[in-house]
């Protein structure tokens, strides 16, 4: 599934062929995805594209009226193609430019998104989100005042959106492990220290995966289609039996709000 770096690295990918071009129309060959793409896309024409940005998962596509919301889901992509290149089955939707070019969205599993609001503020999807990890409001103070009186464990805590989006399964994995902490560990027991660290932590390994690429483990590769990188510079994610690269002992698994954990006992030791 596409995380944080994914999309932002997608983001970047498309930012250059869309700022300042104008939409002719939309093709949309699947009119449900996640939910119902809007209808407003399926008449949307001439209109400007101000900009690209990024809430979460979430790519916001900014037009002069309003706004396209685009979540990859579990194995979407974007790609910028020509109307020479022939249209796969999972080719849903295609977003068509008066330069030629066309932003085409793939999806084998159907669960990605494409909605239209006419403003980010009422847009409900957004209104229970938490900070961004690389803004200036997450920090370990943040982290360290939400963990107070709350018994949830600190890997189910992390890939909440509400307390802090974007850091899913792969990432949660390897910043606890790079602040040896085991993820059963209950979020009231960190110490300002850890949270601290926590936070420093999430920025360096989000930051590192973009600018690597994002991590290609089974459905993501980048919009000129070249794959992520980040899947090299994996510590404990995807490494169950394999040596730690640390203490040596081996990776264990364990499963945490029906996600699989990777962790070091030796490293990553749970506070009785």
């Amino acid at each position: 599934m596409p995380e944080l770096p994914e999309v932002e690295t997608t983001r970047q990918g498309i930012l250059p062929y869309l700022q300042d071009q104008v939409i002719d129309h939309l093709i949309i060959r699947t009119p449900r995805l996640r939910w119902a793409i809007s209808r407003e896309l399926f008449t949307l024409s001439s209109e400007k594209i101000i900009g690209i940005k990024r809430r979460a998962k979430y790519l916001i596509i900014e037009l002069e009226i309003g706004y396209i919301i685009v979540h990859l889901g579990m194995s979407g992509s974007l790609r910028i193609v020509s109307d020479q290149d022939p249209v796969d089955k999972h080719d849903h939707v295609d977003m068509i430019l008066t330069n030629g070019k066309i932003l085409r969205y793939n999806d084998p599993r159907k669960f990605g998104a494409w909605l239209w609001t006419a403003t980010l503020e009422r847009f409900s999807l957004f209104s229970k989100l938490g900070p961004e990890p690389l803004s200036d409001a997450f920090t370990g103070d943040y982290l360290f005042a939400k963990s107070r009186k709350r018994q949830t464990v600190v890997k189910a805590w992390l890939m909440n959106n509400e307390i802090v989006v974007g850091v899913g399964n792969i990432y949660a994995n390897e910043v606890l492990f790079s602040c040896k902490i085991h993820p059963k560990t209950v979020v009231s027991t960190l110490t300002q220290q850890q949270c601290e660290q926590l936070a420093m932590q999430i920025k360096q390994i989000l930051q590192q995966a973009i600018k690597q690429g994002g991590t290609t483990l089974q459905d993501f590769i980048q919009p000129d289609g070249r794959p992520g990188y980040f899947k090299q510079s994996l510590q404990v994610y995807g490494r169950k039996d394999e040596p730690c690269v640390c203490c040596g002992h081996l990776i264990e698994t364990i499963v945490i709000g029906q996600r699989t954990s990777f962790y070091c006992p030796i490293c990553q030791v749970l506070n009785k």
